[in-house]
């Protein structure tokens, strides 16, 4: 990201987002924001995520209301740490009676890149023979961290397996996979917040942000 932005740029202040312009930075106005800005422009805000999340719970609840079968309740896998927020903020929007919560720590990203290989699979123990899972990650891109999770629930004898994703980017996925619920569709951009993070950075940004690398 150019620093200090040029024109006008969506900024974080407090709990609002504001338009400032470039000049207002240039004369020292707003005190120590050159210090505090957050990276990257907002691709989308707190608010919206909110929404968003509370129309998924709306949906996912009506879903395990009438297709679960009676005496079952469901397993919520949440895919950390990148789903971390989203993952509770959709447990409080769902309205069941009875959730069965897990997690699971993955990995396939090295900074900007996802670096083809995943890690953390042999984590998952033999629980989920019989259940109906729902996998909640945060970015659904090469495809990879999706498909073998699916794959290996199977394997462990799940009897459904469905996924909630937050972003799905787009750009063809090296594994073809397609999510049962999306919170948003995404450019091939790297983006930080809500969860979302580089190398541990960002990640507790209340809003998406889009991530300039050095060579953009």
């Amino acid at each position: 990201m150019k620093w200090p932005p040029q024109g006008r740029s969506q900024v974080q202040l407090g709990n609002e987002e504001k338009d400032i312009d470039s000049s207002d930075l240039s004369k020292g106005r707003f005190g120590s924001l050159l210090l505090s800005m957050p990276p990257g422009r907002i691709l989308i805000s707190q608010a919206k995520l909110r929404a968003r999340v509370r129309e998924l719970g709306v949906t996912i609840s009506r879903h395990y209301r009438r297709h679960l079968p009676p005496g079952e309740k469901p397993l919520f896998l949440g895919v950390m740490n990148g789903a971390l927020f989203f993952f509770t903020d959709l447990l409080r929007a769902v309205d069941l009676d009875d959730v069965e919560i897990s997690t699971l720590r993955v990995s396939s990203y090295a900074g900007t890149q996802s670096a083809g290989t995943l890690r953390g699979l042999k984590a998952l123990g033999d629980s989920f023979n019989g259940r109906h899972v729902l996998i909640v990650d945060d970015i659904l891109d090469t495809g990879l961290t999706l498909s073998a999770l699916v794959t290996r629930l199977k394997e462990l004898g799940a009897a459904d397996v469905k996924t909630c994703i937050l972003l799905e980017k787009r750009r063809k996925h090296d594994v073809p996979i397609k999510p049962d619920w999306l919170g948003f569709k995404i450019e091939d951009e790297f983006v930080v917040g809500y969860g979302l993070d580089l190398d541990g950075k960002y990640r507790a940004l209340k809003q998406i942000r889009v991530l300039k690398t050095p060579d953009q």
